[in-house]
């Protein structure tokens, strides 16, 4: 995230359990969609109950490029959010559907354009299994298979090479959607 998250309490003292289960949360969104901009984060605790205990209340808002994101849901009648954790984790899955559509909205969007090309290297090559893995300029890493590589260039590889890529969201991490080798690097690594 480009800003720290910011964590309030209200109505309830700060607990360092409950914040670094938060901070845990937002991470975990981060790793998601990596262009989140900045995280805020209320615990609520607005309601006492004669017979029962306090039903919490956690507010997430994200600041995204081009949008922000919100989740405040009221729990009344939820006994489960009696739980702190529980609503901690209703919240920030809410927050994450949400963010899901998002992140699908943008990759509709970039599909619709041309993508913008990164710059890289190869840094794994698993010929046997049909994919390998990218270093951006930045230290990232991003997976590609054998038929994302353009012209069938694939088995012409080799670790160190200079690529042109689109990256894309995967279902387990940005991945590149086109490959395209541009030059070989005389450092092998």
């Amino acid at each position: 995230m480009q800003k720290p998250v910011q964590i309030h309490f209200h109505q309830i003292e700060p607990s360092p359990a409950i914040e670094a289960h938060i901070r845990e949360q937002c991470d975990e969104l981060e790793e998601f969609y990596e262009r989140i901009i900045g995280c805020s984060v209320t615990f609520d605790a607005p309601h006492r109950r004669h017979h029962q205990g306090r039903l919490y209340q956690v507010k997430v808002h994200l600041t995204l490029p081009d949008g922000d994101i919100h989740s405040s849901q009221a729990h009344h009648d939820e006994h489960a959010h009696e739980d702190p954790y529980v609503a901690i984790r209703d919240s920030f899955r809410a927050v994450r559907r949400q963010l899901e559509d998002y992140a699908r909205k943008r990759r509709a969007e970039v599909k619709s354009h041309e993508p913008a090309q990164q710059e890289g290297r190869v840094s794994e090559l698993h010929g046997e299994r049909d994919f390998g893995m990218l270093e951006t300029a930045d230290g990232r890493q991003i997976y590609f298979h054998r038929h994302s590589v353009l012209n069938a260039a694939f088995d012409h590889l080799h670790v160190g090479d200079q690529v042109r890529f689109s990256e894309e969201a995967g279902e387990q991490g940005p991945q590149a959607s086109t490959v395209h080798p541009s030059g070989r690097s005389h450092a092998q690594g």
